[in-house]
């Protein structure tokens, strides 16, 4: 059943190259291996993300994939050192962090675009009570 099954995540990149570049020296992934033209990359629970090269990347104006982290303003102060850019949402419902997270609907998030074009997010669940 799909239900009980892992999900991965596709990554798109126009420039293969360019994209890792910003992966793995950016964002500080490190690939598992590379294959079929692409590399994939390892997560936490057991979860891994495909980086493919297709023309079509950065197409979707929603979010390609999120990583589900334990603090989203820690994460997005270590990715802003490292060179990776926010994207900034003003019609966006929510509380403001010092960082630029927006905090809604029992979630802190923050999204970026990667140098493909793709946006991808960091959230944090908050807990309840």
């Amino acid at each position: 059943m799909l239900q009980t099954s892992p999900m991965y995540s596709y990554i798109p990149a126009k420039d293969l190259a360019r994209a890792r570049r910003f992966y793995e020296d950016k964002v500080g992934l490190r690939p598992k291996e590379e294959t079929n033209g692409g590399v994939v990359y390892e997560f936490g629970g057991g979860t891994a993300a495909f980086l493919y090269p297709t023309p079509h990347a950065g197409t979707s104006q929603a979010s390609q994939a999120f990583w589900s982290v334990q603090d989203v303003d820690a994460e997005m102060h270590m990715l802003k050192s490292r060179g990776v850019q926010f994207e900034n949402y003003d019609d966006m419902p929510g509380e403001r962090s010092a960082q630029g997270a927006i905090t809604a609907g029992g979630a802190k998030a923050a999204w970026f675009k990667d140098s493909e074009g793709n946006i991808m997010a960091l959230i944090q669940t908050l807990s309840k009570g």
